[in-house]
């Protein structure tokens, strides 16, 4: 499973692979019945702590994301319903777009200087078809 993590973000690292794994369920990456690494597998794929890991996973088990079963293994639930994979989809654009933000002002750009860079961008996506 292809997780990044940003050790430099000041987003706590449970979140980011909440998002991350949130984002591979909404994109269909993961897909209804897929099974997660262990705890102990992601931890040390990712090198962190492993509480780090089972928290983010306790997260998603109560948010209905996934399913833990002990002794088992941790499965990605069925399909979510259409508005819901939506909002998923959404919070997940949210948080891209906020990291990115939080980066380019960390960087020393101001907000004109981003809206400009991102507006080119986004004319070539929309006539290339690709960003």
């Amino acid at each position: 499973m292809f997780i990044e993590l940003d050790f430099r973000n000041h987003v706590p690292i449970y979140v980011q692979i909440v998002e991350r794994i949130k984002h591979l369920v909404a994109t269909e990456v993961l897909e209804p019945g897929d099974q997660l690494p262990t705890v102990r597998q992601l931890a040390a794929d990712l090198r962190v702590n492993f509480n780090t890991v089972a928290r983010a996973y306790r997260i998603l088990d109560q948010a209905g994301l996934v399913s833990t079963q002990q002794g088992r293994g941790t499965y990605v639930l069925e399909s979510l319903p259409p508005g819901r994979s939506t909002r998923l989809r959404q919070a997940a654009l949210k948080a891209l777009t906020q990291h990115f933000l939080t980066e380019a002002a960390r960087l020393g750009f101001e907000p004109d200087d981003v809206d400009h860079d991102v507006e080119k961008l986004i004319k070539r996506w929309r006539q290339e078809g690709t960003p």
